[in-house]
């Protein structure tokens, strides 16, 4: 993995979770806080379309050695992988930790 594939995913997540909280933040708050989950969710919206571009369909030098697609799939089977690898690690620590 090189280095603008490492910032495109650390981008792209900072946007999805941005997006997230600022939709719960707007829809679960109340005043102000609404306000700032909205400008959060616009905030992620926007990072992540721009880049999602910037990436995928622009020919911008730094931004078009990018597979898109390739690391976003890479991203998704790596993080379930170790999604599964941490529940059997947990699984067998809890069976150990119950039978004795």
């Amino acid at each position: 993995m090189d280095l603008m594939t490492f910032v495109t995913l650390i981008v792209l997540a900072f946007a999805l979770v941005m997006l997230v909280a600022g939709v719960l933040a707007a829809a679960l708050g109340s005043g102000k806080s609404r306000a700032f989950g909205a400008a959060m969710a616009i905030i992620g919206l926007v990072v992540g379309v721009v880049w999602a571009y910037l990436t995928g369909w622009s020919d911008i030098s730094p931004f078009n050695g990018v597979e898109l697609y390739d690391a976003l799939y890479n991203a998704i089977v790596n993080l379930i992988g170790v999604l599964i690898g941490a529940l059997v690690a947990v699984g067998i620590f809890l069976v150990v930790v119950l039978k004795s």
